[in-house]
């Protein structure tokens, strides 16, 4: 794809050799990507019940993007079936014009702290990438669109930013995705317990502001995986216990911490 885009862009003789191998390379890069969404989706049968896990953040948050509301919740690609995202509330409200962009920093998501659902194993940590400025303002989201393509196009670092995988044993792996810069504070081969601190939220990636991405998969691997299905007991804002995983726009704290500090 990335080469068939360079072959329209470069070419000035209108309808050619040029263009139409252009033209060909996208539809094949296209073709090839559907085939490789297709392999990812998950089995139609035998599908593992939901892995019960704990919330990997304190606090109040809010769910966007989850599979309560729609499956995929993202796309099958890159094992994003079951994937959810999760942003601090109360925080700046998106804006049409101005400001165009806002450091990470206003953002209460940003910096808080990540932590292990389950024990397990660090597989992969990439903590390089830097934190970005949002793409909340109408001009920032027709950026972001556009990026996603390219950052598409290259390793799925690059959609990722910093991340982390974690082996959680029985064929389950879980992934925390858009991790604040240099954050990490564990290695590859480091073993995790429930519950201890791994990282930070951040801005990096494929993310318009800063938060969570969160997925659950059945190998280590985002490109050939499929997605897991999982689930969390939380507490609703109306002080409703849940086991599952919640829906779009419901703001919750993790069960553990209801009795506690909900800010």
């Amino acid at each position: 794809m990335a080469a068939g885009a360079v072959c329209v862009v470069v070419n000035g003789r209108g309808i050619g050799p040029l263009w139409l191998t252009g033209v060909g390379l996208l539809l094949v890069g296209l073709l090839m990507r559907r085939l490789m969404t297709r392999a990812q989706r998950p089995p139609a049968d035998g599908e593992a019940p939901p892995l019960a896990l704990d919330v990997p953040v304190g606090g109040r948050w809010m769910a966007r993007n989850g599979p309560a509301t729609k499956v995929p919740s993202h796309t099958h690609n890159l094992a994003q079936t079951y994937a959810i995202d999760l942003a601090r509330r109360p925080a700046p409200e998106p804006v049409w014009l101005w400001p165009l962009t806002r450091r990470p920093e206003s953002y209460p998501s940003f910096g808080e702290p990540l932590t292990a659902p389950a024990a397990g194993t660090v597989v992969a940590a990439v903590d390089t990438q830097r934190d970005h400025l949002t793409r909340t303002s109408l001009a920032g989201l027709l950026y972001v669109l556009g990026e996603a393509f390219v950052r598409s196009l290259g390793a799925p670092r690059h959609l990722l930013g910093n991340h982390l995988i974690l082996d959680l044993g029985d064929g389950a792996y879980a992934v925390f995705a858009h991790l604040r810069r240099r954050s990490i504070t564990v290695a590859v081969g480091d073993r995790v317990t429930a519950g201890q601190p791994l990282a930070e939220c951040g801005n990096s990636g494929n993310s318009s502001e800063p938060h969570l991405h969160f997925q659950l998969m059945d190998g280590p691997d985002v490109t050939s995986a499929h997605g897991r299905r999982f689930s969390w007991r939380y507490q609703d804002d109306e002080g409703r216990e849940h086991q599952g995983v919640p829906e779009d726009n419901t703001c919750f704290v993790p069960a553990r911490d209801a009795a506690g500090d909900r800010s």
